[in-house]
């Protein structure tokens, strides 16, 4: 450990709490290494969970899933259920009914491909729901336990400079010489430096609990999607397949269907306003992913600029 980490490793809570000033106080050397590594031991942890959190975030993408949904809302009302409507004799006579009922298969077979592939999409992100959620809150938990232990410090070491100038008004009014002024004005000077040092602290701290709120929040949305997705997949996507491939078999085999259209029409109805509640709920996902993205990046930028 080299001696910038040896002294931030000094710098927590407990150990800044019992620093007394000693009267004349005198912060010299000690006030230039704690203005310089006061919370650095946090500060770095934050940068690696960071970069940690961020990492695993960029393989949670919502565009996939968005894709797969925008593809079936836009299929959905290209199933003409009028084709399979009574015809009269010429229509039979003709084999116009024939060729209806076919094409009424085609447009089936086509929009059963994407609940298909929908379904694939959506047990894939289960699964990483379930893969990263340990992981993932255990991130969050460290974050936060590092933003606070930044607080404590902001907040003792703003009362151990109170003390300090209160000392040094003290100095500066008993005075014997100009030496010893010119030690007052120095020092009051390194605790200007810390007092930078702990803005630029409270900084990192109120982008790293805004960054914790961005991804709770995150986390929510997408375990309420993935829930709502595997839900209209166990449920209206099997319904709308179960009633409409009846029909869709019988209009490929040329017959025309005995079947009543009033249940299907039903269920293809409910599966259309299902893709489009899931799609307005990833949407959002998406939104909330890009805004917790956003602040990564302004807890990056306050991180960058107390290295700097």
């Amino acid at each position: 450990m080299d001696d910038h980490d040896r002294t931030a490793s000094l710098m927590t809570p407990s150990k800044l709490a019992q620093v007394k000033p000693k009267s004349p106080a005198s912060p010299a050397a000690w006030l230039d290494q704690m203005a310089a590594d006061a919370g650095h031991a946090h500060v770095r942890r934050l940068a690696e969970l960071a970069r940690g959190i961020r990492a695993q975030a960029a393989t949670r993408d919502a565009s996939a899933m968005a894709a797969e949904l925008t593809q079936l809302g836009q299929a959905l009302p290209g199933l003409d259920f009028a084709l399979l409507q009574p015809r009269g004799w010429w229509a039979r006579a003709t084999g116009k009914s024939r060729s209806a009922g076919a094409e009424f298969a085609v447009q089936f077979e086509r929009i059963e491909a994407l609940t298909q592939s929908l379904a694939v999409q959506a047990q894939a992100m289960q699964r990483q729901q379930q893969e990263q959620a340990s992981g993932a809150d255990l991130a969050l938990l460290e974050l936060e336990v590092e933003f606070r232990a930044i607080d404590k410090i902001i907040d003792q070491g703003a009362r151990w400079l109170q003390d300090m100038r209160n000392q040094l008004k003290t100095r500066q009014a008993t005075a014997a010489d100009s030496a010893a002024l010119q030690q007052v004005k120095d020092d009051a000077a390194r605790c200007e430096i810390l007092v930078a040092r702990l803005k630029a602290l409270r900084a990192v701290s109120s982008a790293a609990q805004q960054a914790h709120q961005q991804a709770q929040g995150a986390a929510a949305r997408r375990l309420a999607v993935v829930k709502m997705l595997q839900q209209m997949v166990s449920s209206d996507v099997k319904a709308w397949r179960t009633r409409v491939s009846a029909l869709a078999n019988a209009g490929g085999d040329g017959d025309s269907p005995a079947l009543s259209l009033e249940a299907p029409s039903e269920a293809h109805g409910e599966l259309q306003l299902g893709v489009k509640q899931a799609a307005a709920d990833c949407a959002q996902l998406q939104a909330q992913d890009k805004a917790f993205a956003q602040s990564l990046d302004a807890l990056d930028a306050q991180l960058q600029a107390l290295a700097g």
